[in-house]
């Protein structure tokens, strides 16, 4: 009788497939209150190695890290009438605290943008104090109908940026800077995602923006996902807030402004695009183990090596655990750093310290074979650094393989039922957008014909990109 697979096949049921590989890699449990998560160690290994790349990236633009509280009055949210509509249906109230009823209900943070130009409006004054460049690592709540393990949850982790400037063009140079300097080097560089980088139609905008720029990866069921976003507020905010300050000319001025986040939903971004039947394949740049070195059966000499092989790795720079368990049969273990992705698995058992050699496992490619232990410490940084470029390789060759070139409507609803479309917007427009909305297509991003991000929402040879989406 065969062997009942460890996981539901992709193929089969690629939702149950995702949920499976969430709850056996170890990433996350279901919380109690609905739609809520617990994140278990090693998926929140995989954020902190996320946060430390992004945090880099985020105070080489430039930003610092500060902390805004948790509940806003709700008297704040209903000062940018759009901002307050685009969240009405997701928000968290509290009304009652302390055994009695709040004079004025309070929000929980569902987005900072609001509380931060309350107080932007106190420390920006002059011209001398912009720009103002702010970060945040924090948890926000919305109240999702439809959650999803790390790709919508009603709680969720997340870092936004917010900033002001002088003038428009600072403002708009920012949050473009963000766009492809923060955001894409990061998911194309370490977390190895193909991404579309674009412009939101106003159908699709963050409320109370003038313009979302966007990065769009492609799952590997063929439905895109939002993975990052950077917006333009223009003076919405500033103007509802009276964030101004005095100008070189003497004259008060209201500042442009920008917001910018990221969340856990990467995560599972990171499940569904690069794991397969056998579990996740973790990009080795964002691995926190890079490489596990597993002893085969329970040997001193085993054991002794095993611990010196670890060593040596450390020194050249390969994040390594050792796993010593030998009371743990080794085909479970093997099992389940498939299921946990680590890039490279190193089994060593007393016939192998016998020959001086080990056997080298490559989870990205699959592959395996005996190899020197000497010669270890140079071939496993060059088997990451390979396999990180095999990893984005294979990202792009889907999203290529998936995107279909069309004319029509009709055409683009049919192409979106495997992957994505693409679709002059001269063609589909906002009419057509409304259309393909209700069969459950969604424009994702317009992108220009060369790929370039559109200057404007009008810009000749602007190009659609349409898709089902998580």
């Amino acid at each position: 009788m065969a062997k009942a697979p460890v996981l539901t096949p992709r193929a089969d049921d690629f939702p149950r497939w995702y949920q499976d590989l969430i709850g056996k890699a170890g990433l996350a449990d279901n919380g109690p209150v609905r739609g809520t998560m617990v994140i278990r160690p090693y998926g929140y290994g995989l954020w902190e190695r996320m946060q430390q790349e992004m945090d880099a990236r985020i105070k080489e633009a430039g930003a610092e890290n500060a902390y805004f509280p948790l509940f806003i009055p709700q008297s704040y949210l209903t000062r940018e009438a759009e901002h307050v509509e685009g969240f009405a249906p997701e928000l968290a109230v509290v009304t009652h605290a302390g055994g009695k009823e709040l004079e004025e209900p309070v929000v929980v943070r569902p987005t900072s943008e609001t509380i931060v130009n309350d107080y932007f409006a106190k420390w920006v004054q002059s011209y001398r104090d912009l720009p103002l460049l702010i970060n945040q690592w924090a948890n926000v709540v919305r109240w999702e109908l439809r959650p999803r393990v790390f790709l919508r949850t009603t709680e969720f982790l997340w870092q936004e940026g917010h900033t002001a400037h002088a003038t428009y063009e600072e403002a708009r140079a920012y949050a473009a800077h963000i766009h492809r300097n923060v955001y894409a080097d990061f998911m194309e560089n370490v977390l190895a995602m193909d991404v579309v980088a674009g412009r939101k139609t106003a159908r699709e905008r963050f409320a109370g923006a003038i313009n979302t720029l966007t990065l769009e990866g492609m799952m590997g069921d063929g439905k895109a996902l939002q993975l990052g976003t950077s917006h333009e507020l223009g003076q919405n905010f500033a103007k509802a807030f009276h964030t101004r300050y005095l100008s070189r000319d003497g004259r008060q001025e209201y500042v442009w402004q920008t917001s910018w986040g990221s969340t856990t939903r990467m995560i599972g971004a990171l499940v569904m695009m690069h794991g397969d039947d056998d579990g996740l394949r973790v990009p080795p740049r964002l691995a926190p183990v890079q490489a596990v070195v597993v002893v085969v059966k329970d040997d001193d000499a085993v054991l002794a090596e095993v611990r010196e092989i670890a060593e040596r790795l450390r020194a050249a720079g390969v994040r390594v655990r050792v796993d010593d368990r030998a009371d743990v049969p080794f085909g479970r273990r093997a099992v389940d750093w498939e299921l946990k992705g680590v890039p490279v698995r190193i089994e060593v058992g007393p016939r192998d310290l016998e020959n001086g050699t080990a056997v080298l496992v490559r989870r990205i490619p699959g592959s395996r074979r005996p190899a020197g232990i000497g010669e270890l410490s140079a071939l496993v940084p060059a088997a990451l650094e390979e396999d990180q470029a095999l990893l984005l390789a294979q990202s792009r060759r889907r999203r290529e393989s998936r995107t279909a070139e069309v004319a029509t409507i009709e055409e683009a609803v049919e192409a979106a039922s495997t992957g994505w479309a693409r679709i002059p917007w001269a063609t589909l427009g906002p009419r057509g957008e409304a259309a393909l909305a209700e069969r459950g297509v969604s424009v994702r991003c317009l992108v220009g014909g060369d790929g370039s991000v559109p200057e404007g929402d009008e810009w000749p040879g602007t190009v659609a990109i349409v898709a089902r989406a998580y």
